[in-house]
């Protein structure tokens, strides 16, 4: 039997109807079409799906969709406001930390929610915080200084 979950996402007040099996991951991408958010493993191991629950990273995978009941959930879609970038975002791209895609999304929600705590990691902290987000494709060195190039543009150095 479906359950009415209300919410917030990104910011905008979200009702749904989902079943109590259901993913948090999968009630983003099937049934509200925040298609950003990506499955990979289903199992936590890969990160692809992290969204901010109550302003906790999680894995979307792992989180029940009638778990979002009066939560806030910040999605991928939610970093770029209007047509500008985040920093992150943009550094990313100049980068060319990116190749397939599946990965970056929740790169993206992970690098954010790290330089939202702690504006000037160290290498080392950056390479500890996105242990959790798997990429097989670029490897991790054009990530890692895309996202500490980002961090020093958010601290306004650059």
């Amino acid at each position: 039997m479906a359950t009415h979950v209300k919410t917030s996402i990104n910011d905008e007040p979200v009702e749904f109807l989902c079943e109590p099996h259901e993913s948090l991951s999968s009630v983003l991408r099937e049934r509200l079409q925040l298609t950003g958010t990506k499955e990979g493993c289903t199992t936590g191991d890969c990160g692809a799906c992290s969204v901010m629950l109550d302003d906790r990273l999680v894995c979307s995978c792992l989180v029940l969709g009638v778990e979002a009941e009066g939560k806030s959930i910040d999605t991928v879609e939610g970093i770029a406001k209007a047509d500008k970038l985040h920093p992150i975002q943009q550094k990313l791209l100049e980068h060319a930390a990116l190749q397939c895609g599946i990965c970056t999304p929740g790169i993206v929600v992970s690098a954010k929610a790290l330089l939202e705590k702690k504006n000037n990691p160290t290498e080392e902290e950056l390479r500890f915080w996105l242990a959790g987000n798997l990429c097989r494709c670029t490897g991790y060195d054009k990530i890692i200084r895309a996202v500490m190039d980002a961090a020093s543009v958010m601290r306004g150095e650059v």
